[in-house]
């Protein structure tokens, strides 16, 4: 159909060239031959060109600027070929005359002739579908951003009216954008207006056409919206589409960052890089969440070599097939080890020489430990024992050991032996004179095992979502600015350093499972019930990021503080308390290591306890 509307048009437009180049008076006849000689070589030419460029392979009905390009540069070539065939001819029939002029005229009516059937098959189809008027009601929906994803969500409703979807306005922050229009649909005001823009244009619902936006967006628009009771989507970007990150239920997952009540820490690279570039660098606990980030950040600085050192063979085969795959080019060592296991660590440290050491490598799930409380001692406190005296005796320049909120004040038998933990490595530093130092942060969301997850699973299954108390709250990071913060940290240490991450306020764990529920477009209470378990032993209400008295003072960077601790046990008497745990813990007796712990731990209240409920998550 469109090549014999081309021919079609063929005929027209070098009849009309001719005709509208042709003087007042003259006899179209008199150019006849040169009328029929253009016609012959464009109806031959002209479709084998188009043809060429894919004017006969495209759907019209998804026509744009890119094909308007295309129509453009095919005319063009078509017309600059006829034009050469009819210089030919001129040259070689001299009796017979071409006017310039006429091939122009040509061309400008090709292009309008080309480009119009085309497009107006688009027309045609989207006007029918817009007339076309199906049964059910259709919804208003205001559309939050009037950028590219924003333009582009109008454009699909008003392309498909069987989606019963119809655009009411866009609310954009972009001064330039207001009072604009957009595919007809009118910018009708700010983010700041959008409860009052609700109650004048009364959608039904609103859709955040940001893939981009913070979770600070989301969450505004989403608490309007509920205030409203009016839901909320939020369009996925691009990349999630294709990667298959959207659900059936919902139109994106949620974003870890959606949860933050903050902005993402701030980042800054130099520093990081000149403390990691060309080293040997091994990560300890390389298999789990945290090390395994570590270790991708690690290796976008070039070290010289990267050890990943774990227990788990099957983790650290994980993290060794993706950074293989992302640099090619890194020497990669994976070491299968426990780090308890002092001769082999020793070993190992002898053979490869690391100069950079992160020690990540613990039993981190409170009410596990709680349960375990020998193991708790061995991995997590004579374990590290075993790595920072391996490190003094093979010269690492610096080892930094991350730590946690719960090592404060512990309740619990983790947070205890973290602490114990931290005390190793600051009295290695005295000791050593080496940069030892120690990192603390609170939770990180996403990590095997954390809160995030085990919300999910349980939305995914319908519900309920267990909470153990309704006051219960923790500090929260990603996992990616976590560990890229831990770097800066580790890049500023000295000697014997007790790091804080500045993780902002404390988020109420009700709160981030309401959020996660409604950021996965259900309601907490009606399609989703959360139900209270009540405080699980070795639980806080509340963490705390360093010691009730503590000196802290500002450092280079913003989101890094240093504390001024002194570790009440040191020296002969830490060695001492240490040993006597360890004994302890190989005897099997874990109401004395309790009662050592509350003995030897600043501000301790450990208490020892049966199996825990593990039904629930903080």
């Amino acid at each position: 159909m469109v090549l014999v509307g081309d021919l079609l048009f063929i005929i027209v437009c070098v009849l009309g060239s001719f005709m509208l180049r042709l003087p007042l008076g003259a006899r179209i006849f008199d150019f006849r031959h040169q009328i029929l000689i253009m016609l012959v070589a464009a109806l031959i030419m002209k479709p084998l060109v188009y043809y060429q460029f894919g004017l006969y392979r495209r759907v019209w009905e998804y026509a744009s600027i890119r094909e308007l390009k295309l129509i453009a540069i095919a005319v063009t070539t078509a017309s600059i070929i006829l034009g050469v065939l009819v210089l030919i001819a001129s040259l070689v029939m001299r009796d017979l005359e071409f006017s310039r002029g006429v091939l122009i005229i040509d061309w400008l009516l090709s292009l309008l002739a080309v480009g119009g059937l085309r497009f107006s098959y688009r027309i045609f189809i989207e006007s029918r579908a817009t007339a076309q008027q199906p049964g059910n009601r259709v919804r208003r929906v205001m559309v939050v951003g009037a950028g590219d994803a924003g333009a582009l969500v109008v454009r699909e409703m008003q392309r498909n009216p069987q989606a019963n979807l119809k655009p009411v306005g866009f609310v954009d922050d972009d001064n330039a954008k207001q009072k604009q229009e957009i595919h007809g649909t009118p910018v009708i005001g700010k983010l700041d207006e959008l409860s009052h823009l609700i109650d004048s244009k009364k959608p039904d619902e609103v859709i955040i056409a940001i893939p981009s936006a913070t979770g600070q967006v989301v969450r505004k628009v989403a608490d309007v919206c509920r205030i409203k009771n009016i839901p909320s989507r939020t369009m996925p970007s691009l990349h999630e589409l294709i990667g298959g990150k959207v659900s059936v239920n919902r139109l994106r997952e949620v974003d870890i960052t959606d949860l933050l009540r903050r902005a993402p820490a701030h980042i800054d690279s130099e520093l990081v890089g000149l403390s990691l570039n060309g080293r040997r660098v091994l990560v300890t606990g390389a298999g789990g969440s945290i090390g395994r980030e570590l270790c991708r950040q690690i290796a976008r600085w070039e070290p010289g070599e990267l050890f990943l050192l774990g227990h788990g063979e099957n983790s650290i085969f994980e993290t060794l097939v993706e950074l293989e795959q992302s640099y090619p080019t890194l020497t990669i060592q994976p070491l299968i080890a426990d780090i308890r296991d002092e001769k082999h660590i020793n070993q190992l440290f002898a053979s490869y020489q690391p100069q950079v050491v992160f020690h990540t490598a613990a039993h981190k799930h409170v009410p596990l430990m709680q349960a375990n409380i020998e193991e708790a001692i061995s991995n997590n406190v004579l374990g590290t024992r075993v790595l920072v005296e391996a490190a003094i005796n093979n010269r690492v320049d610096k080892l930094v050991m991350i730590s946690t909120d719960k090592a404060i004040c512990p309740t619990s038998v983790y947070g205890a032996t973290k602490r114990l933990g931290e005390m190793l490595v600051l009295d290695a530093a005295k000791r050593s004179g080496k940069s030892f130092s120690v990192v603390r942060f609170g939770n990180v969301l996403g990590s095997r095992g954390s809160v995030l997850l085990r919300f999910k699973r349980q939305i995914d299954d319908g519900g309920p979502v267990t909470v153990t108390h309704p006051d219960m709250e923790r500090y929260f990071m990603t996992i990616p600015e976590a560990v890229h913060l831990v770097l800066q940290a580790s890049a500023m240490g000295e000697s014997g350093e007790v790091f804080v991450l500045n993780m902002g306020e404390q988020i109420k764990i009700l709160d981030l499972a309401q959020d996660l529920i409604r950021l996965s477009g259900l309601e907490p209470g009606k399609d989703i019930e959360i139900v209270f378990t009540g405080i699980r032993p070795g639980e806080k209400l509340r963490e705390a990021l360093w010691d009730e008295g503590a000196d802290y003072v500002a450092t280079i960077h913003p989101d890094i503080l240093r504390l001024n601790e002194n570790e009440v046990l040191n020296g002969g008497d830490l060695e001492t308390a240490v040993n006597a745990l360890i004994e302890l813990g190989e005897k099997g007796d874990p109401d004395q290591i309790v009662s050592m712990l509350n003995a030897i731990v600043p501000g301790a209240a450990v208490s020892s306890t049966p199996i825990p409920d593990l039904t629930s998550v903080i």
